[in-house]
């Protein structure tokens, strides 16, 4: 296999630390300079690999879904059946919030909530909600097969009321510094609402 050149991991090096300072800070208050430093590239080569912090963030973006498509195959490939799969990817998700001290959420609904007017930052996002949405819903859609989840209601409908919930419960662990949220948030749903 060939080795990335160094232009190509100077740029995932960038993305990967423009990832983290978007989540800590969101997208206004990243500056470009700082995700360089951290890197240590010289300011003027960052539009070597991008041509604007807009598109920067595009980038950061599609690398967070990559990384979330890469999870759920992870977490559904190890389990017994597809609702453990879905507990697994959310067990993950929650132990990485308690090692980040509750800080952080998730990259989508934090941006989501600032870059109202970029159109093209609103179609990654959405890009990237329905990749997640579309892995936990294809998961939905054999446990209905199955038998284990409700098949009244369409699997993507079921998906995207997990995530939305998923999203409130991430918020409310913010503030209140406790996995609880997400506990009940996931037991309401896939051990009561979404029983057949």
């Amino acid at each position: 296999m060939a080795r990335p050149r160094r232009s190509d991991d100077t740029r995932a090096l960038l993305i990967e630390e423009g990832a983290v300072g978007l989540l800590s800070n969101g997208y206004h208050g990243t500056g470009i300079k700082q995700v360089l430093d951290k890197v240590g590239v010289p300011k003027g080569s960052f539009y070597n690999y991008f041509d604007s912090k807009e598109s920067f963030a595009q980038a950061v973006i599609e690398h967070h879904s990559q990384c979330v498509r890469r999870n759920l195959t992870a977490a559904f490939a190890a389990a017994s059946d597809p609702l453990s799969g879905i507990r697994a990817f959310f067990a993950t998700l929650t132990e990485d919030f308690v090692a980040a001290e509750y800080t952080g959420g998730c990259l989508i609904a934090n941006l989501g909530g600032e870059l109202e007017g970029s159109e093209l930052l609103r179609q990654s996002l959405s890009s990237a909600w329905a990749v997640w949405r579309d892995g936990i819903a294809g998961a939905l859609r054999e446990a209905q097969a199955q038998g284990t989840v409700r098949a009244d209601i369409d699997a993507v409908d079921l998906a995207d009321l997990l995530l939305e919930s998923w999203e409130g419960a991430v918020i409310r662990m913010k503030i209140d510094r406790t996995i609880a949220p997400l506990d009940k948030c996931l037991r309401r749903l896939l051990d009561d609402y979404f029983r057949p």
